[in-house]
């Protein structure tokens, strides 16, 4: 059996630099944000700038289906991409489609050849072909793959951590990412997977949440996501903020969006700029740090409207803009590809690169998951590059454990991909399950990834449970 810290010879210096040239294996150098030209796509061709900067053009005109898509894009894709990602559609897709036009605009080139192979297409646009068939799902994936259900105090409320909760007030997007860690709440049902709905009405959900948070002394730190906060009506956002800046031990509050890079329209409107810099004002008074995550996976999806939006946030007045990433295979999982993500936040958006998770283990993610080696790799590959301030972590959302560094496990087993983990504290359910303190769990590589006798031993153990 392999041990922790060797790979499999197959994989010595597979994501290693070659340093035998005498150079730093990435060159940092500025580069100049791009909006690329929208006009180029012919059902666009008249579209002004002050339309394409509307909030309502950019709602009104995203893409929703593969015909949508065929007529923006026409001839530019042949029909065999069409049928790809129909089949997906119908046989895979764990999300809807809904792409933005801002967003459609980064992804690259003008032909089939340039959008099968570009990083944004590739997980916003997932097709059939790029799924696996040998394990297109690993057998431990599941829809909830983080439990939080599970953890819900109150409808929409999630209780994981011993001072954080995350309040889920919304279940859409203004845009679907094809690894959504919450595929089995948010969006629209597909043919693979039937959404769970909330019951209770929005407005009683919120109020339960407050109480909630109002009569637990021990919670000090609010993520307020769904979904994405822009899909939620903005005086409907800002009072529910605005009563969390009123609970005393409410200390830290962040705002979970996307859409600030994938639709900064939304964060460009008057409205949303003026309610921001009455919460962030709250906020200083009070002494509450309230910030923004969004969710970049690409250096080239930070454009310049991009970078307004996000710069609009901090002159607001907001504590920071960080962004959380995924790692996601044929996105960026090379050590230059990150670092080019980085330097574009930090310096043409004022952005803080902050982590970057491993994808988590939802149904047919297989084909986008890296292995815990590869992910620790990438760690040791871009340090001293960034500032350490601003170095993001790469992170393992372990089941039941949370969010760990991804050298924190307590035993690795390489030959089958299986790594456990330790936490010092307790989830309700644990608590109520009277489980024992630093009980360990487990966290799964993609099979493909492993030496022939780790496949072999799964490929066994999946025919004994067929």
């Amino acid at each position: 059996m392999l041990s922790d810290t060797e790979p499999p010879p197959s994989e010595v210096g597979a994501h290693r630099p070659d340093l035998s040239s005498g150079t730093a294996p990435y060159q940092y150098r500025r580069r100049e944000l791009v909006e690329r030209d929208w006009t180029r796509f012919r059902p666009w061709r008249e579209v002004t700038r002050a339309e394409w900067e509307s909030i309502r053009w950019q709602r009104a005109h995203c893409v929703k289906s593969v015909r949508q898509l065929r007529e923006l894009m026409g001839d530019r894709l042949g029909e065999a991409f069409y049928e790809d990602l129909a089949r997906d559609q119908a046989h895979r897709a764990t999300m809807s489609m809904l792409l933005p036009p801002q967003m459609i605009n980064t992804i690259a080139g003008g032909s089939t050849d340039d959008w099968y192979a570009d990083p944004v297409r590739r997980y916003m646009v997932p097709v059939f072909s790029d799924r696996r068939t040998d394990w297109p799902s690993h057998p431990r994936a599941e829809r909830d793959s983080l439990h939080e259900l599970e953890m819900w105090v109150v409808e929409g409320l999630t209780h994981r951590y011993p001072t954080k909760v995350l309040a889920e007030v919304v279940p859409t997007c203004p845009q679907y990412c094809g690894h959504c860690t919450r595929m089995d709440l948010v969006g629209l049902s597909t043919p693979q997977v039937e959404k769970l709905r909330f019951t209770a009405k929005p407005a009683d959900r919120l109020a339960a949440m407050l109480g909630y948070l109002r009569r637990t002394p021990g919670v000090r730190d609010v993520v307020v996501s769904g979904g994405d906060v822009a899909n939620l009506p903005w005086p409907r956002l800002e009072r529910f903020v605005a009563a969390l800046l009123e609970i005393d031990h409410v200390r830290d509050i962040r705002l979970a969006s996307k859409s600030l890079v994938t639709l900064p329209q939304h964060w460009l409107q008057d409205e949303v700029r003026a309610g921001v810099a009455r919460l962030a004002a709250t906020a200083r008074h009070r002494g509450v740090s309230l910030a923004i995550h969004t969710h970049v996976n690409a250096a080239q999806q930070v454009t310049p409207l991009a970078a307004r939006a996000c710069r609009a946030m901090l002159e607001a007045g907001l504590r920071d803009v960080r962004n959380q990433g995924v790692l996601l295979r044929g996105v960026n999982d090379s050590s230059e590809a990150l670092l080019d993500l980085c330097f574009a936040l930090l310096d043409g958006a004022g952005v803080m690169p902050y982590y970057f998770y491993q994808c988590d283990m939802i149904p047919f993610s297989e084909h986008w998951r890296l292995a815990l080696w590869e992910a620790q790799q990438l760690q040791h590959d871009i340090l001293g590059y960034l500032p350490g301030f601003a170095t993001p972590r790469v992170v393992c959302d372990v089941p039941f454990v949370g969010k760990r560094w991804v050298h924190q496990h307590s035993h690795y087993d390489r030959e089958r991909g299986i790594s456990h983990w330790r936490k010092g504290y307790l989830t309700d359910p644990e608590r109520r399950g009277e489980q024992p303190l630093g009980r360990g769990h487990e966290f799964f590589d993609p099979i493909h990834t492993l030496p022939e006798s780790g496949r072999q031993w799964w490929q066994d153990r999946s025919a004994g449970h067929a």
